[in-house]
């Protein structure tokens, strides 16, 4: 096993450069969570104010890029694409593709709820689009090795026909994602008007990534860099980075919107001063108690083994991203389908209230699922021969049905005295009956809210969301609430050491790099020799597979090599 694990290491470190990431800032520890993991053990309210601290960040690139040219021409592209019938395509990978299903959604719905907007015959909501790398099912479960491909990504491109004056809008933290830049480059190529929002400087990815340089350079692709340097988490772009390129292409898309109706809405500066408001809210001492109470409060249901089950209707989207996220960052059980009996539970799971799995996917996406139902010779023509190695990915829209989301119930995690369900959402906009009926299992239920309206149980975030065509601000409100407590959680849980996510799971080349780079700085090894660990320890770990939960091969190195030198 070790000759092996030394040959992988080798051949990574000499044949795989392109995906050795560790010069960009974005994958650095940042200073001021050096100890997060202390803070968070001394108090969970100054944990939390140490993570808001760091959203802070990201007011003043807010402000900067909300108010520059490369937005005013995003935000006009959109609303030409609007006004003329051509498509506005969102592109992205991970959290950034959940971010792209997201906006799709949220813009679908709103000419759902307002027939009368369209201009013309044929609704403007059809022409608006998100390419998810891995498709709709990499929205609950991660596909593995699918962001290696950038022919994936440009086939995706080709099967939604992007053309001339389409708009292409592809967004990736590290501007790196090969898959992601597929898109791009296939969509420049046809003469798409393309925008890549990325949050490092362009100058770094572009001086060491002969990818990044080909779809920087071309003529069709401005690039907009929002540098916000390291995560809370390192390396963790479900958090800061996806939060500020939400506000930037929402922002965008809010504007477009509201101008093709005819609307007059605040400046886009205004949404600069509502997320700074946004953040300041979050952190007064009454939000801040409300929100460390129900990190212990989720803390407490974990170590006793029990379960978090969220029910929510708009926002269900929103929760459902947050807490697939979970699992590849901290390798918790992934969402089990109804299928997976053998597979354990996963510790938080996604249910709507008020309809059945079918109609709970259709009206959270509101659209029809568009999953990958490629064919063996598909994967043979996009050189991918090697994943279809035991047969073709189960990724298709039958498979994604089989992960229960609807109002069914949910046996295990019902009977489970420890499991808990929990109302997410806004309290004016609350589906309290259909939860009651859906919930009538459970022996504990509360609710986590966000707004100013009383209720009898839960916990309330006072904070009163500005109106707006999308509700953007509202969205963004729930995914920095929600990014908040399952990463305050799982500190609290140990799986987070000083700031580094050592209970990573290494599902890409990207998350293989990582997972090294971790290794060393924890172990104090070099590059070489942490990588031929890391290897060692994912054939180790295949040998004795845990029968409660997924094992990190990163934090089970740690485990083993600290182990060996006391």
């Amino acid at each position: 096993m070790q000759k092996e694990s030394i040959r992988k290491a080798d051949d990574f470190i000499k044949n795989e450069k392109q995906y050795h990431l560790g010069f960009l800032p974005i994958e650095k520890s940042n200073p001021k969570t050096a100890f997060l993991d202390r803070e968070f053990a001394e108090s969970t309210a100054k944990g939390v104010q140490r993570l808001l601290e760091v959203d802070q960040d990201l007011v003043k690139l807010a402000r900067q890029e909300l108010t520059g040219d490369r937005f005013a021409l995003l935000a006009n592209a959109m609303y030409q694409a609007m006004k003329t019938g051509h498509k506005i395509v969102f592109s992205g990978c991970g959290a950034t593709g959940r971010l792209s299903i997201l906006l799709e959604s949220i813009y679908r719905k709103f000419f759902l709820q307002n027939p009368e907007q369209s201009n013309s015959q044929s609704s403007p909501a059809d022409k608006v689009f998100s390419i998810m790398t891995g498709g709709d099912y990499a929205l609950i479960r991660s596909v593995e090795f699918f962001e290696d491909y950038q022919q994936f990504g440009r086939k995706q491109v080709r099967d939604l026909n992007v053309t001339t004056d389409d708009v292409l809008v592809a967004i990736t933290g590290t501007g790196e994602t090969s898959s992601i830049l597929g898109t791009v480059m296939e969509a420049a190529e046809r003469e798409a008007q393309v925008f890549l929002i990325i949050c490092v400087a362009r100058e770094i990815p572009e001086k060491n990534l002969e990818r990044c340089r080909q779809a920087f350079s071309h003529q069709n692709v401005t690039v907009i860099d929002m540098p916000c340097g390291a995560m809370a988490i390192s390396g963790s772009t479900r958090m800061q980075s996806t939060t500020l390129e939400m506000l930037i292409a929402g922002v965008a898309l809010e504007t477009a919107l509201a101008r093709y109706c005819g609307k007059e809405i605040e400046q886009p500066i205004a949404y600069a001063e509502e997320f700074a408001e946004l953040l300041t809210t979050l952190g007064n001492e009454q939000n801040l108690r409300t929100i460390a109470d129900y990190i212990e409060f989720e803390e407490e249901i974990y170590t006793n083994k029990g379960f978090v089950t969220y029910f929510a209707d708009e926002f269900l989207l929103d929760v459902l991203t947050d807490t697939t996220e979970r699992s590849p960052t901290f390798s918790l059980p992934p969402f089990r389908k109804i299928t997976e009996t053998g597979l354990s539970q996963s510790c938080a799971f996604v249910k709507n209230p008020c309809f059945g799995t079918h109609d709970a996917w259709l009206h959270c996406l509101a659209r029809k699922m568009r999953c990958l139902e490629w064919t063996h010779d598909d994967y043979i023509s996009l050189n991918a021969g090697s994943l279809i190695g035991n047969g073709l990915p189960m990724i298709s829209g039958s498979e994604l049905t089989k992960f229960e989301i609807g109002f069914e119930k949910a046996q295990r995690r019902e009977e489970n005295e420890e499991s808990v369900a929990v109302l997410v959402g806004f309290s004016d906009t609350l589906p309290v009956a259909e939860f009651t009926k859906a919930t009538c299992g459970y022996n504990r239920k509360t609710m986590l809210l966000i707004g100013n309206d009383r209720v009898a149980d839960g916990f309330i975030i006072r904070w009163q969301a500005p109106v707006s065509p999308l509700n953007l601000m509202q969205h963004l409100a729930v995914k920095l609430l929600l990014n908040i407590i399952s990463t305050g959680t799982m500190v609290r849980m140990g799986r987070v050491t000083g700031n580094w996510m050592t209970y990573l799971d290494v599902s890409n080349k990207k998350l293989l790099d990582r997972g090294i780079r971790i290794i060393a700085d924890q172990c104090g090894l070099d590059y070489r020799n942490a990588a031929i660990e890391l290897f060692t320890s994912i054939e180790e770990v295949k040998l004795s597979p845990s029968k409660n939960e997924s094992q990190s091969p990163v934090q089970y190195t740690i485990k083993k090599l600290k182990g060996n030198t006391r």
